[in-house]
């Protein structure tokens, strides 16, 4: 929704997590409950209407792109601020490397998260998938200018194999931005475990999604609008899910990941000319494969990198003799 020019903002500061469970609603931004009025309570037939959405929700997201075009969201610049490291390719001492950073953006839409990151970062490399064939269309269209570093394809991750499209293991970085909240809960897990399969060991996972106690979750659920706990349907047909930071962290702690880094994002927003405040709130969270440890990694990469380029210049010997050479399997 395009708001007016009459919205004042205010941000409002909420406490970082990182690596630890937060106490339940203290009002401080930790983990919240939000209060819904009565008619919250006549709540959808579960599992009629989770399979009615979750069978028709291509057609939903079709319809929303075909609506909407590329108008609804703003391009998302503030990911160059918050995650810039992650895309920036590097070598030894910090400087440019040319080896491209691979990228894949799940659930790209109209593209408003990889166009901003493809002219930010020259040497990046972006797979974008959507099951919205409208959506992926729209992007290949958009992106032709930039064919060379853009590989857009349909995809829907809760059931197609993304190894069958992209090389297992071969992905630096997946961003999942608002998408995994359109998902049903009982999906979750599988798209997680397709992403896995995808990733480098050394790879991160960048998530933005919404947060529980949102405007927008308390005003669907005071329209009825539940279909399970903490997942809704719109009037459009689309669904979201609210996430808390142990139900985001847990879910990806399951799947085989480690958090790095997680927070609840809150900003207030007032329209002064229909006198409503719009609490509203997201989920900011880094997350990496199991068993790899983002601290000691880039010395191990770069011993890794050096001992390999003295071996194709013929300096290994050298530099390792033979008895006290390092072990390379």
């Amino acid at each position: 929704m395009t708001l007016s020019p009459l919205l004042g903002h205010r941000y409002l500061c909420c406490r970082m997590r990182s690596l630890r469970r937060l106490g339940s609603g203290d009002g401080n931004g930790g983990n919240v409950r939000p209060h819904f009025s009565r008619s919250a309570s006549s709540h959808l037939n579960a599992n009629a209407k989770n399979q009615k959405y979750e069978r028709n929700a291509t057609k939903y997201w079709d319809d929303f792109y075909k609506r909407h075009q590329g108008k609804f969201f703003k391009d998302r610049h503030y990911l160059e601020k918050d995650w810039g490291r992650y895309f920036a390719s590097s070598g030894e001492s910090g400087q440019p490397s040319m080896d491209p950073k691979v990228v894949l953006e799940i659930g790209c839409g109209v593209g408003n998260t990889l166009f901003p990151l493809l002219a930010a970062f020259p040497n990046v490399f972006i797979h974008a998938c959507d099951f919205s064939s409208h959506a992926v269309a729209f992007v290949k269209e958009n992106g032709a200018s930039v064919s060379d570093r853009l590989n857009a394809f349909i995809c829907d991750v809760t059931k197609d194999d993304l190894s069958e499209i992209i090389m297992p293991s071969s992905v630096d970085v997946v961003t999942m931005i608002f998408m995994l909240s359109a998902v049903s809960p009982m999906n979750m897990p599988a798209v997680l475990q397709n992403v896995r399969s995808i990733l480098k060991p050394s790879g991160y996972v960048l998530f933005r999604d919404y947060a529980l106690g949102d405007f927008a979750q308390i005003k669907l659920a005071n329209k009825g609008q539940t279909i399970s706990e903490n997942f809704y349907v719109r009037g459009d047909g689309t669904c979201s899910f609210y996430f808390s930071e142990d139900t985001l962290s847990n879910l990806f702690e399951r799947n085989g990941f480690n958090t790095l880094d997680i927070s609840v994002y809150c900003r207030q927003i007032v329209n002064h000319s229909r006198d409503i405040v719009m609490d509203r709130r997201w989920m900011r969270a880094t997350f990496c494969t199991m068993g790899f440890d983002p601290v000691a990694a880039p010395d191990c990469l770069l011993a890794l990198s050096v001992i390999y380029r003295q071996f194709l210049h013929g300096e290994f010997a050298a530099s390792y003799p033979l008895s006290s050479a390092p072990c390379m399997l």
